[in-house]
């Protein structure tokens, strides 16, 4: 993960004791055979306790400050409680630009993640001065009207503004590091006469949404997190009738990401700095919301819209290309040249019936582990079809979406291809390996989405003795006994330590890693992944039955 210490010191509000917590998660998987819902999750009173205390000390922190409206909003959001309702009594809905006027603009900075501005009217770009105009004219009943392209008036307040703004349309608004590198925009309000020496080139008519594929753009989690989730909540509400308008374009994110941009919008993007025609709109959105990590907050949605929707979008735009990998493959078969029958069977889905499939994705270098052989013997031992999945930046998203939605089981090391999560089907399990000193961005940056997404998440953390840290350090140091206080000291050390230096591999005490991944497969993930691993397991124990039998 990227840069994320500054980020627990402002969400740990919200997350609260994940970390300590996370083992619970895993285990509150319940013994249940097919995907009729989940065993209890048991609450500890001292958490609970807890909880209550500190929602009771918020309220002391909080009750003085009711009686001033203003500061009421800023100060929920300083407290860590954006976009979740976590502040009883508090109405997450409310926007100072939840309603904007034509003629006017509005920009909501209230949310630690990212601003937004709308702007209403006739709405002008200017990329080459990096400003979006609105012009408008307002007779004299209070009616706003539009300014035409040819005027015969120029008048002495050509030039005179009425508002300025300035926004970094990105999401991560509270990492300035990143945001320093993210384009900026001004936002300016004209008097009409201005509209005659800034023509339209473009006329669209419907609304625009601006937004930026800088900063972390690159990395897979970010290209979700940070953009097309935010993407998906800010624009869902049109319909597809909406025009995507990009700062720092790259036209291999518009590639890579192109079949997911046109189930979001019937237009081509436009990219704002290499287009220098002026694009007028009757409606302009300029940044992008942002509710938690890899997720959707379904109350903050018109419709109610949720994660499992942003997923039915994944499967509209991978699914048509991954039927024409299935009749290409069916094809070869039949082909004089094909493959051997039993090479032709591997992956179809008679033999999925009879096993059920599990995908371990593959980590090179940082955070690897260097047993993953043993580990795909065990579990084809157990009775899995094992698939070793291996992305990297250029694996086409459709490939790598067939095979985890295709999975049971999905296991992998905590780091960005964790993100992949969101291509498995709701009701199988997840389970995320969690090096030393990892256990809150674990929880917080996967975890959790997992389980509202509607996976079955478990959390496995290596013990020291798992790590290659083990041989590095001594057996009493603060690195191996006590990481939160190292990942206290900053995210330089964090880093370096923890997520660049760390494997997962063989112990001295013999195969422990596969042995307690054992464990979690047996009474678990087999009893709870689908009904195939059900049968799987009555057939071992009618083989058993026979073999006592005989």
């Amino acid at each position: 993960m990227v840069h994320y210490h500054r980020y627990i010191q402002l969400k740990k509000g919200q997350v609260g004791f994940a970390d300590e917590d996370e083992e619970s998660h895993g285990g509150s998987i319940g013994l249940i055979c097919g995907n009729s819902g989940y065993g209890k999750r048991i609450t500890r009173p001292k958490l609970l306790s807890l909880l209550v205390l500190s929602l009771l000390s918020c309220s002391f922190i909080v009750a003085p400050q009711l009686f001033s409206f203003p500061s009421t909003f800023s100060l929920l959001y300083s407290l860590g409680a954006e976009d979740e309702g976590l502040v009883a009594g508090s109405d997450i809905n409310a926007s100072p630009c939840s309603s904007v006027s034509n003629g006017t603009f509005c920009c909501d900075r209230s949310s630690i993640r990212s601003d937004v501005c709308i702007m209403k009217g006739d709405v002008r770009t200017h990329s080459s001065s990096s400003s979006i105009f609105l012009y408008t004219r307002t007779d004299n009943n209070g009616v706003i009207s539009y300014v035409s392209d040819i005027s015969e008036h120029g008048g002495e307040d050509d030039n005179e503004e009425l508002h300025r703004e300035k926004i970094r349309p990105y999401t991560r608004k509270w990492e300035a590091s990143v945001m320093d590198t993210i384009d900026e925009l001004k936002l300016i309000s004209k008097k009409q006469n201005s509209a005659v020496h800034h023509h339209c080139d473009v006329k669209h008519d419907v609304p625009a949404v601006f937004f930026s594929t800088g900063g972390y753009t690159g990395n897979v989690y970010h290209e979700f997190n940070d953009g097309l989730l935010p993407l998906y909540i800010t624009s869902q509400q049109f319909n597809k009738k909406v025009v995507f308008v990009i700062l720092e374009y790259h036209d291999w994110w518009v590639t890579k990401y192109g079949d997911i941009l046109s189930l979001l919008s019937d237009y081509p993007p436009i990219d704002f700095s290499g287009d220098k025609r002026s694009h007028c709109f009757p409606e302009a959105i300029v940044g992008l919301k942002i509710h938690d990590e890899l997720t959707v907050n379904s109350s903050l949605m018109e419709g109610g819209k949720s994660i499992k929707d942003f997923r039915d979008i994944l499967d509209q735009a991978y699914w048509p290309r991954i039927s024409g990998l299935i009749q290409d493959e069916e094809r070869e078969a039949l082909s004089p040249s094909a493959k051997t029958p039993v090479e032709v069977m591997k992956g179809k889905p008679e033999d999925r019936l009879k096993k059920p499939k599990l995908v371990i994705v593959s980590r090179n270098g940082s955070r690897a582990i260097t047993n993953e052989d043993a580990l795909v013997k065990m579990a084809e031992n157990i009775g899995f079809l094992v698939e070793v999945l291996r992305p990297t930046p250029t694996t086409e998203l459709a490939k790598l979406y067939r095979v985890l939605n295709s999975s049971d089981v999905t296991i992998g090391v905590h780091g960005a291809a964790m993100t992949h999560l969101l291509f498995m089907k709701p009701g199988c399990v997840f389970i995320q390996v969690i090096p030393l000193g990892t256990d809150w961005a674990a929880e917080t940056y996967y975890g959790e989405p997992a389980r509202k997404l509607g996976l079955k998440y478990v959390g496995y953390r290596i013990l020291p003795q798992e790590s290659s840290l083990y041989e590095d350090y001594d057996r009493d140091d603060p690195v191996l006994t006590d990481p939160e206080s190292v990942n206290n000291k900053g995210w330089e050390f964090t880093k370096k330590i923890y997520l660049d230096r760390q494997k997962g591999k063989n112990t001295r005490k013999g195969r422990l890693l596969e042995k307690r991944l054992l464990k979690k497969f047996d009474y678990q993930v087999l009893l709870c992944c689908s009904f195939v691993v059900c049968l799987l397991r009555a057939e071992r124990e009618v083989s058993k039955s026979a073999v006592v039998g005989s």
